[in-house]
């Protein structure tokens, strides 16, 4: 069994930044692709960021030149870099892998609050 856990979520006002964490544990299978979501109140869970195997990234226009996403050394742990944040940011982020066997783990998620 995959274990995904997500950190650094907060408050944050408008213009700040933040850098999510996510560190996969346990029975770790090869892993494929990792990403981001992102659930606001009242809206659908929505794909914010990618990062594969290969080494490609990739974001969502709505954050594009804000959002940055990267792999850490080990390729267990994804992160996303968020700058110039915005109240339409605000959501429960969400990490979510892809092994190569198929299999696919979602975290709990990780709550951000932009707000003044």
């Amino acid at each position: 069994q995959v274990q995904l856990v997500e950190s650094g979520g907060g408050l944050v006002q408008p213009g700040g930044s933040l850098r999510l964490s996510c560190a996969a544990s346990g029975s770790i299978c090869s892993i494929n692709t990792m990403s981001w979501y992102r659930q606001a109140p009242g809206k659908e869970r929505e794909l914010v960021a990618t990062s594969t195997s290969g080494g490609n990234t990739d974001v969502v226009m709505s954050v594009k030149g804000r959002f940055t996403t990267s792999r850490g050394n080990a390729k267990n742990t994804v992160y996303l870099q968020m700058n110039s944040l915005k109240l339409e940011d605000t959501a429960i982020y969400y990490c979510k892998i892809w092994c190569w066997n198929g299999m696919a783990y979602w975290g709990n998620g990780t709550l951000v609050t932009v707000s003044s």
